[in-house]
């Protein structure tokens, strides 16, 4: 029997880039897949990819108070959820660009911070999955 497994998305949102990642049930393990800069490319992807499940970094500030930036990002949320039926899971995504900084390196060499953001905060959901 062929067991179909899972894909995931991760998304790091931002207003000017927006970085994803690809993951599954099966390796749970995320990589990053590339930027895009809006949400034709994400839907693109979305399909293009089969994606089932979509993980999508929510912007806080470490004193748990949203950014200003919260507006354009519920604006992206909505849309998202008005574009697709796929599933979309919210997480956590403080300190993820920073950790994604730390993880980089050389820009010729590595993934690009947006991507590498997603990765983390797509990992950071798989390793919840059971």
């Amino acid at each position: 029997m062929i067991k179909f497994y899972k894909k995931y998305l991760g998304i790091d949102w931002g207003s000017k880039r927006i970085g994803l990642a690809i993951g599954d049930d099966e390796t749970k393990i995320a990589t990053p897949f590339k930027v895009v800069k809006d949400m034709n490319e994400v839907l693109q992807v979305i399909n293009n990819e089969n994606v089932q499940s979509i993980v999508l970094g929510k912007p806080y500030q470490i004193s748990d108070s949203r950014f200003p930036i919260s507006e354009q990002f519920n604006d992206f949320l909505s849309l998202l959820r008005a574009k697709t039926k796929v599933r979309i899971d919210l997480i956590d995504e403080r300190l993820s660009s920073k950790a994604a900084d730390a993880l980089v390196g050389d820009k010729k060499t590595k993934a690009s911070r947006d991507t590498v953001a997603a990765m983390l905060i797509l990992q950071n959901y798989l390793d919840k999955l059971p």
